[in-house]
């Protein structure tokens, strides 16, 4: 062999050797980048999650006047005051706030003393709010927001001091209502919970296991991947038919797998099971901020429209649902026949 066909042969192995070996530098370094990438997601999503960080919870009641099960509904007087007045005092007692004449539903949630406790933060929840020229809303302290797309609602709500964002009347239900006002309010938060105006009746300590399953800040990392929470609880097997209560199925983890207005589970038999624990949906539902922003981009889905139930999109979009079990239930106000057949029971449950 030729030194000149060594010194090419040598050459040329040699090169390809160089090429060999930076790619697989290349491969190293990005695995490596990817590697730090994940571990950097997983420190900020820990720390968002650990006790240490200072998490912000926002409460927002929405209030829609057009409500197909029950028009007006947040303006239907309960014992002498509007539905949705006593969800707000309830709130308003929850970080010490004075009482106020706001709805019964909102005099419920704040009394949910536990939820400041829990995430050691200012909790915003439920007082309607001024915006400014800019359309950004205002506030300062623990304010609390009611959303509506209606004047009456809004004028209701300012007659006795709430503060009250307008939504547009697009929004399609309470949830992208949430995500609107959320958009409107100057300050930051991390959690928004979503209580119902309907339910005049809901326990504090149900509002507080709701956050408790967003945050994690008693049980850092306990729902990781879910973006979204809620509460269910025992539900009458008399009433596990009724089309008006949505029934829910969960997990041996705690996540929700189904909602259904129909009969779930549904056994061969086609009866009810008077002795399967049956679970009733509430109200009340939580969702991380960010992941919030991003629903009403979700397209509408065959099982969502089918049920009319807006959190069945989260689930057919893949993401994972907490379902907090609560040791107490709550009933929505979904028609008048509560009203008229409980007024009574009302008087004894509502301040």
């Amino acid at each position: 062999m030729s030194p000149r066909t060594f010194s090419s042969s040598s050459t040329s192995t040699a090169t390809g050797g160089d090429a060999d070996s930076w790619a697989v530098r290349g491969l190293v370094t990005a695995g490596a980048a990817l590697a730090a990438a994940v571990a950097g997601a997983y420190v900020a999503f820990s720390l968002r999650r650990s006790p240490h960080f200072r998490r912000q919870v926002v409460g927002i009641i929405p209030a829609r006047y057009a409500s197909s099960r029950f028009q007006g509904i947040p303006l239907f007087p309960i014992l002498g005051k509007p539905m949705i007045q006593h969800t707000r005092c309830l709130k308003m007692r929850l970080t010490d706030m004075p009482s106020c004449e706001i709805q019964r539903t909102w005099e419920r949630a704040n009394i949910a003393t536990t939820l400041d406790q829990l995430v050691n933060l200012d909790v915003a929840v439920g007082a309607v709010v001024d915006l400014d020229d800019g359309g950004v809303a205002q506030t300062e302290g623990d304010e609390k927001v009611v959303a509506t797309d209606d004047e009456k609602i809004a004028e209701c709500c300012r007659g006795f001091g709430a503060h009250v964002i307008r939504t547009s009347e697009s929004c399609r239900n309470g949830t992208e209502c949430c995500n609107e006002a959320l958009q409107k309010l100057q300050k930051k938060f991390d959690i928004v919970v979503n209580i119902q105006g309907d339910e005049p009746l809901i326990e504090p300590e149900i509002i507080d296991g709701v956050v408790k399953s967003s945050a994690s800040e008693l049980l850092p990392l306990a729902a990781p991947d879910a973006v979204f929470s809620t509460a269910v609880t025992s539900l009458k097997p008399e009433d596990a038919s009724d089309p008006n209560r949505v029934k829910c199925v969960v997990d041996n983890h705690g996540y929700a797998i189904y909602f259904s207005r129909g009969l779930i589970p549904y056994n061969k038999l086609g009866k009810v099971n008077p002795h399967f624990p049956y679970l009733l949906h509430l109200g009340i539902q939580s969702y991380d901020a960010q992941f919030l922003r991003i629903y009403p981009d979700l397209s509408p889905t065959p099982l969502q429209l089918e049920e009319d139930l807006e959190q069945l999109k989260i689930l057919e979009n893949g993401y994972k649902m907490k379902a907090s079990k609560p040791p107490m239930t709550s009933e929505r106000i979904c028609t008048g026949n509560l009203l008229n057949t409980r007024p009574e029971s009302l008087r004894a449950e509502l301040p």
